[in-house]
């Protein structure tokens, strides 16, 4: 008899960047962000069934495979809720390809960048929350203080440059300030929409799923890596379709033809963001394991809690999701 699938772990080894790039892939998936909810509830109903041993007589590997797909590219790991579509990993992809996109080819007037800046923050806030550690909840009053200032600070930075820029002869420069806005508003949007997690801590939790004690210290290790990959996500088709475009505008017969020139930088932009989604978010693992003998030095306030709670029998390994 073939072995039983776990349906709660990944299909790869998550300790290794390569099984994490292949989970990643397979999770964010653009074709999943199109599947009605209606077939996303029939997987997490199958994913719940097969869990317990009682699914369907006759129930396929390859159904179940896919039901788990399904369930861990629309459900959030923490809370089991179904994600807002547009918030998903599934949905990086086209949504990132259309927005950056035009930020990168709607650069040139201030109207331009203010509007782009907004709605891309707008996405990104979407995202942020979608993807938080579900187990520390936050206030619509911290979702608006993150929201304004990470749209402010994407403004701020995408029109001081562009300004600064303006009597620059290089145009490529010019062209860089869009990722110069995006990089510095996620160093504030992800650490301000999570700003709960920094100050009540991050949940841990224990080797059976229970919430252990709640880590400030891993707080910040967990968004920082989130701010880093998110950065990186962004930063080859940002960096790169700049000077293709450069290029490209040189070349008469691309010249001659402007209305080209946004469908070019989109298509250009999912093409990077086809691979950079899932290599962005397989940089650092989602699950981070941490020693509570580790917590003792770094977050004594954790170990107190857990000290309450499992008196001199603290689990040693202790779990936390760090988001994406």
């Amino acid at each position: 008899m073939a072995a039983r699938i776990d349906v709660d772990k990944p299909l790869w080894d998550q300790s290794t960047f390569v099984g994490r790039f292949n989970h990643f892939a397979w999770m964010s998936n653009p074709m999943c962000s199109v599947v009605p909810s209606s077939q996303l509830m029939e997987a997490k109903q199958l994913v719940q069934e097969y869990r317990v041993g009682r699914e369907p007589p006759g129930t396929t590997e390859t159904q179940v495979i896919r039901a788990m797909q399904l369930y861990k590219s629309a459900f959030h790991p923490d809370s089991g809720e179904l994600q807002n579509v547009f918030g998903r990993m599934s949905f990086q992809g086209p949504g990132g390809m259309l927005i950056t996109g035009a930020m990168l080819q709607f650069y040139k007037t201030v109207p331009q960048v203010v509007f782009w800046q907004w709605f891309n923050q707008s996405f990104n806030a979407l995202v942020n929350y979608t993807n938080r550690n579900a187990n520390s909840p936050t206030t619509p009053t911290q979702l608006t203080v993150a929201y304004l200032s990470a749209t402010f600070s994407a403004l701020g930075t995408a029109i001081g440059l562009k300004r600064a820029l303006e009597k620059s002869s290089s145009k490529l420069l010019q062209r860089f300030v869009p990722f110069a806005a995006v990089a510095s508003a996620n160093c504030v949007n992800i650490p301000l929409m999570r700003q709960q997690e920094l100050l009540e801590g991050i949940s841990m939790t224990d080797e059976n799923g229970d919430v252990a004690c709640y880590s400030r210290t891993c707080a910040v290790d967990g968004i920082s890596k989130v701010v880093i990959s998110r950065v990186a996500m962004a930063a080859p088709g940002m960096f790169c379709l700049p000077v293709i475009m450069q290029k490209m505008e040189k070349k008469p017969w691309f010249k001659s033809r402007p209305v080209l020139h946004a469908p070019f930088q989109v298509l250009g932009v999912g093409v990077f963001l086809l691979g950079m989604v899932p290599l962005a978010c397989s940089i650092f693992p989602q699950t981070v394991s941490v020693t509570s003998e580790s917590l003792r030095a770094s977050d004594p306030e954790a170990f107190r809690q857990l000290q309450d709670k499992y008196g001199d029998k603290i689990p040693g390994v202790l779990f936390y999701n760090k988001g994406l």
